[in-house]
């Protein structure tokens, strides 16, 4: 069977290389893209299960999401950690039903997740359904799940299922 080239990954690692070492050299451009083309093809073998994107158009509209929830989210947790709430603050644990069953789409939920100060993601059950989050201010657990589903698991379903 033969698969498509990951050049997408290919470029996409060149940029992170570009962006770390801070130059658009020729030389480190060029370095960039050999090293990154070689990891790629070299370790393909070691992922055999290629994402397959239903509707990629989608994902601008995820990311945009992702985007304005940080920036919403870094404001809530600045407020609390400068103790500027005026409530007071429950953390705690969150088990979220999931119909996302993709693992590169569970993976992007994982990110996205993570990447969101005040939530981390802790556990995926073994059979995939259940998502363990814990939530720096969690005050309604309804309101987390719906989120999690209608903001990411639906897109997410949208653009890998």
């Amino acid at each position: 069977m033969k698969t498509r080239a990951p050049i997408l990954l290919a470029l996409s690692l060149t940029c992170m290389w570009l962006l770390l070492n801070n130059t658009l050299a020729i030389g480190q451009i060029l370095l960039g893209l050999f090293v990154s083309l070689l990891m790629v093809f070299r370790y393909r073998a070691m992922r055999p299960l290629l994402p397959r994107l239903r509707r990629p158009q989608m994902a601008f509209l995820l990311l945009w999401r992702v985007f304005v929830d940080i920036v919403h989210s870094n404001v809530a947790v600045g407020r609390i950690v400068l103790g500027l709430s005026k409530r007071a603050i429950h953390s705690g644990f969150l088990e979220i039903p999931l119909d996302l069953r993709d693992p590169h789409g569970l993976a992007a939920l994982s990110t996205i997740v993570t990447s969101t100060p005040g939530t981390i993601w802790v556990d995926l059950s073994l059979d995939g359904a259940t998502l363990t989050l814990h939530v720096l201010d969690l005050h309604d657990e309804q309101a987390w799940i719906d989120t999690i589903k209608q903001r990411y698991e639906r897109l997410l379903m949208e653009i890998f299922e």
